[in-house]
């Protein structure tokens, strides 16, 4: 840029200048003419420029429509503007088409509802934006589902399924979408009104005689396949197939009209189903006899090899693996449909094992589910992409296909892991393109082209699901011609004169490797505090984890397992998914959008209401760490900078603690805390929330109390960690799991004093004291580490901060790894080292909630047998409690923190029987239970030592 450029005045302030202005009066116009939310903040916009695509493009609005004339006024705003305009369900898009230079339209927010519901003619009405799992739950009471059902159907929408015309598992059963829509509303690019469905009435002008009059190519130019979703379905209004103008809308990828309204078929539900998953020796095997089996009636046929599973539990032997579902009227009858499906495929296979419990198959269908996620990387850690996720082939072609596909993969030098809906011949495959280099993405392309006619080799289709977007539109004259390709181009004209529904999509594509995601992204590894051992210490690949299949954008409590994303599931907020904060700090690298780097508020913002649960860090499919992103960026944002108050005192509160038991005023403090005012003003000045009432310090904090027993000359067994929770705030916990280790004939020892995991630090982005605190402790630590006594930790936060933080912090310290592999769960010691202990038999039922830090990072299997030897029966819900550490104690926190208890963790307690023992590991969940419930949680030590205490007497 020249001076004079850069001058006050100059050309560029003319452009930015007149760029403001065009925002300014685009914004003004949208908010005139529609009742929905605009946003144009950098926020909103950063949030949408990415799908679960290889592809970027920066918006210039965000509008959510309340109603259909919403979505009028804005194709009349953009129309006078020439604005483009483009169309978004969860964005769980994999060919880009749910990204837009334009507005986007984002009809999650309120266009989300089942308008009715009329299970005698088996159909529904639906918005847009209604997410599949609502839709088949409102299906479910009349014995109904709706049949397509993608791996993201917790989320996905039912607009975006109709625009990419979206299959699923049960594609043999129940076909596509296409299949199951009886008429569409619509909004064609001049803001006409269209209702379709059979006939021509409804359809744009020109239409009916541009396909009378290409006939003939019609009738030939498409093949015969049943996941053929390339193109236009311009055959669907050939007389013959009965001029469905609906079926052939669908899959147009929002480049037609927009969609405002949809009838919908539905199916019976099978009232009970059974799992038939059979082993193979190889992936080619399993392709050969998926084919086969459609004769026996199976509802799915999926394939998935061995390279993929991270773990085989539960799987019969082999190296690859068909999933064959069932239905019957009966448990007996789906069982019988299984088994003999298990039989008719048992010459090919190595192995094979039939499910019919629900719990099972639930457990299996997400190792198929989580594919999509965990296909992204590589064994070896290596970053894999879409971009050539879904071709298709027919079905008795899989097995020469595959081979083919694999020996182009290796004389490209390329490396992908195909899996997907074998009985449709339709792959899905994430390969390891280098998508940031020259070379790399002109290697991209070489091979995009190779592929597609390998495809058209095999009579197969470039999309067999997700549509072609961007990343295959430009190769559909290899599959079609040029012929039907124009004719595609000419019927999109006749729907939107002024080309501006999606362009760029599907007809006059922009280049398949144009608009690339990651093209933005600084090129040297960004200066960071956490080692990221997993991304080779890179921070923007740990970031770019996130593909955007959004399993975090889920608010659906049937898998009480999970606990990913607490804040979303509150909210329903784009921003407070783990996503959307992956996305903001994707923007914040490019600095395009989102321009102040670390000191970013938007950034921030988004954080703020981030749990750190690490609950994205298990049930994320790519295992994106929120919590430990946020901490680097509130390292980073603050550095050298005022904090929060919060940060000052619950990021402190170790240090706080120990003078209060140096100086013995726990007892002050207690009665301080109770004068109103006092403590008012109190967590005034400390950013506590108001709601919250600061709990009791332990008069004798667990140090003291050991301190007064007699000591044992023996080598201990075990060293018990004094976490601060424990220590100051709820030693009883510790006393009590000294009870029982000894009881189990453990000897037992404490570490010296001024150790600590550092926790508030890492939870406040303190790491530069975090850093110096472990330290610390890896100084007082090593006598007992040269020993090799395993560490009990019994708050599960403090123990996954050693297990993981700990050596991610000081990863160039080899005794942080000791110190990490040392680390034992109460429940996980007693297993492993009194193997022969038999605990007290409690014989009552528990309710509760597994700590977060439990389920992310250290896992309940030892909790679960250990509670099942002391009689105690049930299972605990997951979720998360939403105090979480410091969170729910922030100012401006409490209400979201409440939210978090009541979705699952107060509900299952307020239903359970009045004998269950409410357990809670953790001192923040206990809090929780105490101050919203007014129910006393306690950790297992606690039951146990009880136990103990009862069986002495």
């Amino acid at each position: 840029m020249s001076d004079l450029d850069a001058a006050p005045g100059g050309p560029a302030r003319h452009r930015r200048d007149q760029e403001r202005v065009d925002q300014d009066g685009l914004a003004r116009a949208l908010r005139a003419a529609v009742r929905g939310e605009v946003d144009l903040s950098a926020t909103a916009r950063a949030l949408h420029t990415m799908d679960a695509s290889n592809y970027r493009r920066v918006p210039a609005a965000v509008v959510a429509p309340r109603d259909a004339d919403d979505v009028a006024g804005v194709l009349a705003v953009c129309r006078a503007r020439q604005v483009p305009v483009v169309a978004r369900g969860a964005g769980t898009s994999i060919a880009g088409q749910a990204t837009g230079v334009g507005v986007v339209l984002d009809f999650t927010r309120h266009m989300n509802r089942v308008t009715s519901l009329d299970p005698a003619a088996r159909t529904a009405v639906v918005q847009p934006g209604v997410v599949l799992d609502d839709l088949r739950a409102a299906a479910a009471p009349h014995g109904l589902t709706f049949g397509p059902d993608p791996s993201t159907h917790s989320r996905c929408t039912l607009g975006g399924m109709i625009g990419n015309n979206s299959c699923g598992a049960h594609s043999v059963a129940w076909g596509t979408t296409a299949d199951n829509v009886t008429a569409l509303s619509v909004l064609d690019g001049t803001g006409t009104p269209r209702r379709l469905a059979r006939g021509w009435d409804g359809a744009p002008d020109g239409l009916r005689a541009l396909v009378e009059g290409d006939l003939a190519l019609l009738r030939t130019g498409y093949p015969d396949l049943p996941r053929r979703i390339s193109g236009y379905a311009l055959d669907a209004l050939l007389p013959e197939h009965g001029t469905d103008l609906a079926r052939a809308f669908c899959g147009s990828e929002g480049t037609l009209g927009l969609l405002t309204e949809a009838v919908v078929r539905l199916v019976d539900a099978p009232r009970a189903r059974a799992l038939a998953v059979l082993g193979y020796p190889d992936e080619s095997a399993a392709a050969e006899a998926a084919a086969g089996l459609l004769p026996h009636g199976p509802l799915t046929v999926e394939g998935m090899a061995a390279d993929l599973v991270r773990g085989a539990d539960g799987l019969p032997g082999g190296g690859a693996w068909l999933f064959v579902e069932t239905g019957g009227d009966t448990p007996a009858e789906a069982r019988a449909r299984a088994r003999t499906i298990v039989r008719a495929a048992a010459p090919d296979t190595v192995d094979a094992l039939v499910v019919d419990d629900p719990a099972g198959q639930r457990a299996l269908w997400r190792v198929r589910e989580d594919a999509s996620g965990t296909a992204t990387r590589m064994r070896d850690g290596t970053e894999a992409w879409p971009g050539w996720e879904d071709c298709a082939v027919p079905p008795e072609r899989l097995g020469a296909y595959l081979r083919d596909f694999r020996g182009l993969l290796a004389g490209h030098g390329l490396r992908g892991t195909p899996y997907g809906h074998f009985g449709d011949g339709c792959i899905h495959v994430r390969i390891d393109f280098d998508l940031i280099g020259r070379e790399g993405i002109a290697r991209f392309r070489r091979f995009s082209e190779d592929l597609a006619e390998l495809v058209v080799a095999h009579g197969g289709s470039l999309s067999g699901e997700h549509g072609d977007g961007q990343a295959r539109a430009e190769l559909l004259p290899k599959m079609y011609g040029t012929g039907l390709v124009g004719l595609f181009g000419r019927a999109k004209d006749l729907w939107d004169p002024a080309g501006l529904l999606n362009p760029g999509m599907l007809v006059r594509p922009e280049p398949l490797d144009a608009n690339l995601r990651f093209a933005p992204l600084p090129r040297e590894p960004v200066d960071v505090v956490f080692g990221y051992p997993h991304d080779d210490g890179d921070f923007s690949a740990a970031v770019r984890r996130c593909v955007g299949v959004a399993k975090c954008r889920t608010a659906d409590t049937a898998s009480p397992s999970g606990v990913m994303c607490p804040s979303f599931r509150v909210t329903g907020e784009e921003e407070h998914s783990t996503r959307g904060r992956a996305h903001l700090l994707h923007e914040m690298l490019a600095g395009e959008i989102v321009t102040d780097g670390w000191r970013s508020t938007e950034v921030r913002d988004a954080l703020d209401l981030c749990l750190s649960c690490k609950g994205c860090r298990s049930d994320c499919p790519v295992g994106v760490d929120m919590a430990t992103y946020k901490a680097e960026f509130l390292h980073h944002h603050y550095e050298g900078r005022r904090r929060p108050a919060a940060h000052y005192t619950m990021g402190r509160l170790p240090r706080w603690l120990r003078a209060v038991a140096v100086t013995r005023t726990a007892p002050l403090v207690n009665a301080l805390a109770r004068v109103r005012p006092l403590a008012a003003a109190g967590k005034r000045l400390g950013g506590i929330a108001p709601e919250r009432a600061v709990p009791d310090i332990a008069p004798r904090t667990l140090r003291q109390w050991w301190r007064r027993r007699p000591r044992s000359r023996a080598v201990p067994d075990v060293v018990l960690w004094p976490d601060t929770f424990t220590d100051h705030l709820s030693p009883v916990v510790g006393r009590a799991a000294v009870a029982v280790l000894e009881d189990a004939g453990l000897t037992v020892a404490l570490p010296p004093d001024g150790v600590c995991c550092g926790i508030t630090y890492v939870s406040t982005g303190q790491l530069d004291r975090a850093r110096a605190v472990l330290r610390a402790t890896l100084e007082r630590m090593a006598p007992l580490l040269d020993a090799g006594t395993p560490l009990v930790v019994l708050e599960p936060s403090c123990a996954a901060a050693l297990r993981t933080d700990l050596p991610e912090l000081l990863g160039d310290d080899p005794r942080a790894h000791r110190i990490a592999a040392s680390v034992r769960t109460f429940a996980q010691a007693v297993e492993e080292l009194a193997p022969h202990w038999q605990p007290p038999h409690v014989g009552r039922p528990v309710v509760g909630q597994t700590h977060c830090h439990q389920h992310a990072v250290l896992g309940d299997a030892a909790e679960r047998r250990l509670r099942a030897r002391a009689g105690l029966t049930g299972d605990l819900s997951g979720g998360c409690c939403g105090l979480a550490g410091n969170f729910g104690f922030e100012r401006g926190h409490y209400e979201v923190s409440k939210a978090c208890a009541e979705e699952q963790l107060l509900p299952s307690v307020a239903a359970a029987d009045g004998d269950a023992v409410v357990l809670a590991d953790g001192f923040s969940c206990r809090t929780q239970l105490d101050q919203l419930a007014g129910v006393r949680g306690r950790h297992l030590a606690e039951v146990l030592a009880e136990g103990i205490a009862r069986r002495e007497r």
